[in-house]
Parts: structure tokens; sequence; C-alpha cells
């Protein structure tokens, strides 16, 4: 099968799901195409399946903004014709959806009916696509893909709430390569960071208000006094100010490092011992399950798809958004003795073993197939 894949190939969710996806494809023998502006972030190796598009866009004195879009639109038209895509994955409702739709119309004139599948993500949906302003044309772009994915049932039924759309929508999960995520020895760096064996916290992501980076330190505040520990903050984003002053506030700065961006987060999590998401919303919390992968057990809130994949009191605890004593509380228990810490990492990592990359792919694989199949038969 040849597939065209159109993400963002930033190191977003959306962006490093559409990646890895397409990677084990092309192990699987499919022939996958990229498009997008510039190279993935996670596209990192060469294969003889895998290619990469780039779109140009050009500079115009007549634009305030480039026109991504139809750049966009026309490089599709060019790779479907001259590559003899069988199908189009777009991963993130906005603009791929609706520039896939456009593209679509344009193959037509050249006797081309090109299957679009259309994943959302979440913000895709639960944020920007909530704007009325882009309202009408997520809601056409969704009704007219051929399939539809989403990676939680949680965003299904926001999907259904926030749009009036009349097509199924199928649930396929996010996933993790736990190859990648193997746990090894990196006990030099442990020692570095927690040198009289402290345990360690991990919290990551894009330090945007909705993931409340503060909550996470207001939680470790509250376990410091129980559980000698260490906190490692990873990312970057508008909230880091905020959380570095709360840092001081509270005086524990010594007890917390800020790493910034991080590509191999592998090496970060697999000396950590907990891992803290009380995030204000999350369709399915690829963070977690990436520490999960790693037998760290995790301390969410109970929003969106996290409890799809976080289960209370096994592979970590499920709390109400910003119940940061009960936070801290669960997290105490996980810590406070090295059997009980020892059980829940074991229970993590068989959790995350149920969304291994091999057990998933397959269903995306056969979701193309139905897809393809329908529209040869103009359903």
């Amino acid at each position: 099968m040849k597939i065209g894949i159109v993400c963002y190939p930033t190191f977003g969710g959306s962006g490093v799901v559409a990646t890895e996806l397409g990677k084990a494809l092309a192990n699987n023998g499919h022939q996958v195409h990229f498009i997008t502006y510039s190279q993935p972030a996670r596209l990192d190796f060469f294969s003889e399946n895998l290619y990469y598009h780039e779109v140009t866009i050009n500079q115009y004195p007549l634009f305030d903004f480039p026109p991504y879009e139809t750049a966009l639109a026309s490089k599709l038209v060019d790779v479907v014709r001259f590559e003899k895509l069988d199908l189009l994955h777009v991963h993130y409702a906005i603009p791929h959806a609706s520039v896939a739709f456009l593209a679509k119309q344009i193959l037509k004139s050249y006797g081309i009916n090109i299957p679009i599948v259309t994943t959302l993500h979440g913000t895709d949906i639960t944020l920007v696509g909530k704007d009325k302003s882009f309202s009408p044309v997520v809601t056409f772009s969704i009704n007219q893909s051929d399939g539809v994915t989403t990676v939680s049932e949680s965003l299904k039924e926001q999907t259904f709430d926030y749009f009036a759309i009349d097509k199924n929508i199928k649930v396929i999960p996010n996933f993790i390569d736990l190859n990648r995520f193997q746990n090894k020895n990196h006990e030099h760096f442990k020692r570095a960071i927690a040198p009289n064996n402290e345990r360690i916290l991990v919290h990551t992501s894009n330090f945007r208000r909705v993931k409340r980076v503060e909550d996470v330190v207001l939680i470790f505040h509250k376990i410091i006094p129980h559980i000698p520990s260490k906190l490692l903050l990873v990312g970057d984003g508008p909230d880091r100010n905020n959380v570095e002053e709360l840092a001081r506030e509270l005086d524990i700065t010594d007890h917390i490092r800020f790493l910034g961006k991080q590509d191999a987060i592998e090496e970060i999590l697999s000396i950590s011992d907990l891992f803290i998401m009380p995030s204000g919303s999350e369709s399915f919390g690829l963070a977690a399950l990436e520490a999960m992968a790693c037998r760290v057990p995790v301390i969410s809130s109970n929003t969106g798809g996290l409890p799809e994949l976080n289960k209370n009191g096994i592979s970590g605890y499920l709390s109400d958004v910003g119940d940061i004593d009960e936070m801290a509380e669960n997290a105490i228990s996980i810590l406070k003795d090295d059997q009980t810490l020892h059980d829940f990492k074991e229970n993590a990592h068989k959790r995350a073993q149920e969304f291994e990359l091999s057990k998933i792919v397959p269903i995306y694989e056969s979701f193309y197939e139905e897809v393809i199949q329908k529209v040869k038969k103009g359903n």
C-alpha cells in the first residue's frame, strides 16, 4: 500500500504519533510518504519505504501570511498523482482535513478519487476546533473525510458533542514502541540527580496553562516533608517563568531541575520513580504512556482520555483536576516503601504493553483497507 501522511512536524503529540505510525507502516512493507513543511522531528532514520516531500511556501508582498493551505493542497495533488498513492492519512483537523478535501476535489478532475482518513488528536477538537470562526470548516471537513479516527473514547464523545458529525468515528488509541522505551542502566545519571538515593519524580509537557505545571510543583512541595525527593521538569513554554517563580517562593529550587526540551525522553524516564500529570485536559495522555513504558507509575487527573489509560490503584492514581492534596497523598502512598513502588512500576509496564506498537498498527492497516474498499464501491 502507498500511504501519504500529513502532520505537523513537531514534538507535539499528533506529530509524534503520525511519524511513529509512518515508520511502523514502512517497516511492515508499505510505502509511506510524509508531506509537510519540514522534516518531522521523529523521522530520524533512512528506510527504503520512507519518503519525505517538503511543502515549499513562497513569500509574496501581497500576503501578510504565507498561503500554506494552498501550497499544501498543491503538493498533495502532485504527490498523489505522481507517486500513485492509495490513501491519504491526515493528522489534526486544522488545516489538514480541509486541505485534504480540497486536494481530493482537484484530483477528481484527473480521474483520481483518493481516500482520505482524518485522525483527530485533541486540541484540534477541544480547543481550536471549538472556535466559532473554525467550527463550520472543521465540521464540514470531518464529514467529508472517508474515514475518521480519534485517539480515545472521550475525544470521540467530545467530537460528537461539539460538532454536527454525521458519520461513524473509529477509536484507535495511541501506541508505544516498547523497544525504544526499554529500561536501561543509567545509575551514574541517577546518582548525579539523587546522590542520597532520593525518589525521582518527573513531569514532561509544553508548559501551557492546560498542563497545570504549577500544580506539579505544589504537589511536590507536599511530598518533600514525607519522602526525600527530586523533581525533574522536562519541556518549556509560556508557563515556565511562573513555575520557576513558584518554586522560589516555596523555597524548593534546590530539589528541582528544569531540563528544558529533550529528545531522548526515555533516558530521563528510565531513572524516574513517579510521573505527575495533573492536566486540565488530555485527549489521551501520550506522555503518561511513555512513562508507563519505562515502568514509571502515574499520578494524573481524571480528565479526558486519561482514565482509559491510567488504571486507578493499579498503574497509578486518578484524581479530580486541581485536587493537589489527594494527588500528593497518592504519590506518597506509592513512594513510601520499595515493595509498593516496585508493584506499581510493574503494573504500569504491563498496562503499557496493551498499547504496544505491534498491536495498534494492524488496526490502522485494517481500517485503511476498509476505507479504500468503501471509496472504490462509491459509498
